[in-house]
């Protein structure tokens, strides 16, 4: 299918979701530790999760339902769980993605305001941004975003590969401590996202399919296929990074966003040079602040729509009252308990690990149903591969919960 910008959309919103936290810090600490030697876990955990995120565009497209329309179809309880499930981590996800955003903001702006402060700016420009232009001018202001990041980080590993690292090897490992194990575990949780985007995604394809009636199934399946393949190459751009510039150096990153994100940049720019500095946190936090701007747009979205299916009507307003209440939370958790994020974090990645095939067998259910048009049906081959990944995420959750 030709490319054409602007019948792409709810794929690049998906790409700009899924590249934040999991290529960003994941990707690049395992490059750092790892060189190249676990690009065999990013190939194999995204093979597994590709059939359960092409569902969510493949049952819009082809139905004009979202998925969670779809899930009430399957039986009420679906949404109860899905709604509890959102509802228990929306606002330390927003909260984690936005402190990384405002630290890398600090960086790049170069305005020495606190983290809260930086954090509240971003915010409330995030909020304006979709208060303002909803989901037509997301998807304008999407396209720039990635077309900017995948420049910037390609330019950022061209330089890093020229510079080389002599003590890289192609050569694949499995972790056997403790620590090596936790890494692999959490990279492969969240690359290149956790499954609910699929209904996030599912929701955009719906709103870019009542914009134009040439957002047909076969244009949904291009669509998310071109994003999907985007977040794959920028994932091995962030591993590249980390391999070329840290590897071997020693370096331990730190655990709170804002210093992170100025250990990251200062390590890229002493390593690559000065004159890569504006390059680098260009990439950076375009990476950054498209997840918190979807995330911000997806989790309030989805919210709406669930209510309205629970309650069995339509609630006037209901998209800003969930953003509103998601930005009020991520403020608070912002202020009041910024000491706890970590362990906040550990129960969303966790929630986020063991509710994994939950969302795969949902979504594999729904699309081979009675509620799916039979053409729009996967065929074996796409069948077969939803089989395997549902056996990986049960067993990659299973064995989370066992080592850690």
């Amino acid at each position: 299918m030709k490319l054409n910008l602007k019948k792409l959309g709810p794929g690049l919103l998906f790409a700009g979701a899924a590249i934040g936290v999991s290529h960003l810090v994941n990707s690049t600490k395992v490059g750092a530790e790892f060189g190249f030697g676990l690009l065999w876990a990013l190939l194999l955990v995204n093979l597994c999760k590709y059939p359960f995120f092409q569902f969510g565009p493949r049952y819009a497209a082809a139905t004009g339902e979202s998925l969670l329309e779809g899930y009430k179809k399957l039986g009420k309880g679906l949404l109860i769980a899905y709604f509890l499930l959102t509802f228990a981590t929306m606002f330390t996800i927003q909260t984690a993605v936005t402190i990384v955003t405002a630290g890398l903001a600090k960086q790049l702006f170069g305005l020495d305001f606190s983290m809260g402060i930086w954090s509240t700016i971003i915010t409330f420009i995030c909020l304006g941004v979709l208060a303002m232009g909803r989901y037509s001018f997301l998807d304008k202001l999407m396209k720039f975003i990635i077309i900017t990041l995948t420049i910037s980080t390609v330019i950022a590993v061209f330089f890093a590969f020229t510079d080389g690292n002599e003590a890289l090897t192609a050569g694949q490992v499995f972790p056997t401590e403790i620590g090596g194990m936790t890494l692999l575990i959490v990279f492969m949780g969240w690359m290149p996202a956790p499954l609910d985007i699929s209904i996030w995604h599912s929701l955009w394809a719906i709103e870019k399919r009542q914009e134009t009636d040439k957002f047909t199934p076969k244009t949904a399946l291009f669509d998310f296929d071109f994003g999907f393949i985007i977040t794959i190459i920028l994932g091995i751009c962030f591993m590249a990074l980390g391999a070329y510039v840290m590897f071997d150096s020693g370096i331990e990153f730190s655990p709170k966003g804002g210093v992170f994100a100025k250990q990251l940049i200062d390590l890229y720019t002493q390593n690559l040079g000065s004159g890569m500095y504006i390059i680098i946190a260009i990439a950076a936090f375009t990476t950054m602040f498209s997840t918190t701007l979807t995330t911000l747009d997806a989790s309030p979205r989805a919210m709406a729509k669930t209510s309205q299916l629970l309650f069995g009507k339509y609630i006037k307003h209901s998209y800003i009252f969930w953003m509103l209440v998601l930005v009020a939370g991520t403020i608070i958790i912002m202020t009041q308990f910024l000491s706890e994020m970590a362990m906040l974090i550990e129960i969303a990645t966790i929630l986020s690990f063991v509710t994994a095939p939950f969302y795969a067998i949902s979504n594999y259910i729904l699309i081979t149903s009675k509620h799916t048009p039979k053409a729009w049906q996967p065929k074996l081959g796409l069948r077969i591969l939803s089989w395997f990944g549902i056996l990986f995420l049960v067993g990659f959750s299973v064995w989370y919960l066992v080592v850690l």
